[in-house]
């Protein structure tokens, strides 16, 4: 498997991105319509970290670290790096080290669609981490791969720049060219949130306020009080 280091790629504006890290994955992936989500396999070793920044991404062999190295002369602040493999793999490619080396640069976190190890130091360096896998398992450094190269993740393409972000719920991909555009839809949903959380407190039901009596009328649903359809269901 020969391969290409990318370098110097487009990247979202760092604004939009700051813009972005003040939601969630979730509140992200529904104002931009439910695109860019990333498998639910890919879980945190950690609670209540959230991160936001721009894709550098990796393409490897499986079992094979080799081109994370090489991408970690293309990270700098701000980063996100991003790993999947040419075929499933949950061999623990990324650990401590690699960690290390990452946060001194500025970078954010890790999403890998593969294994990780050295959890626990992970954890106690402040580095945060999503991966498909948590194992011991070693790797070897002898395949070519690419750093900077458009890659997929369960349907999801993410090309080196793009923005993105994760939380205990899991991890979104903005494309660069929409960073801006799904920061003010974001905002939008965050204060009708804010609207509907007030009047839920007020003791408002979700069934009035999204108008869902009507829904579930055209939907053929019904109101029956318990004694006629006990009476029913028996055939009395």
């Amino acid at each position: 498997m020969s391969g290409v280091i990318v370098t110097g790629p487009p990247k979202a504006d760092a604004e939009d991105v700051a813009a972005l890290a003040g939601h969630g994955v979730a509140t992200v992936h529904e104002a931009m319509g439910r695109t860019g989500l990333l498998p639910a396999h890919l879980r945190p070793i950690q609670q209540g970290a959230r991160v936001a920044g721009t894709a550098v991404t990796v393409l490897s062999w499986p079992g094979d670290n080799l081109m994370i190295h090489a991408a970690v002369e293309q990270c700098g602040e701000g980063d996100i790096l991003v790993v999947t493999t040419t075929s499933p793999s949950t061999d623990g490619m990324f650990g401590e080290l690699f960690a290390t080396a990452l946060k001194r640069r500025g970078v954010r976190g890790l999403v890998i669609d593969a294994g990780i190890r050295d959890t626990q130091e992970l954890r106690e360096l402040g580095f945060p981490a999503w991966s498909a896998a948590v194992s011991a398992q070693g790797t070897v450094k002898a395949t070519g791969g690419s750093v900077n190269v458009p890659v997929a993740i369960g349907g999801q393409v993410i090309r080196a720049g793009d923005v993105i972000l994760a939380d205990d719920d899991g991890v979104v991909v903005v494309p660069r060219e929409r960073a801006r555009e799904a920061a003010e839809a974001s905002e939008a949903r965050e204060a009708k949130e804010a609207a509907s959380r007030a009047a839920f407190v007020e003791g408002q039901l979700g069934l009035d306020r999204y108008g869902l009596r009507e829904e579930l009328a055209r939907l053929g649903v019904t109101w029956t009080p318990y004694e006629d359809h006990a009476r029913e269901g028996t055939g009395a």
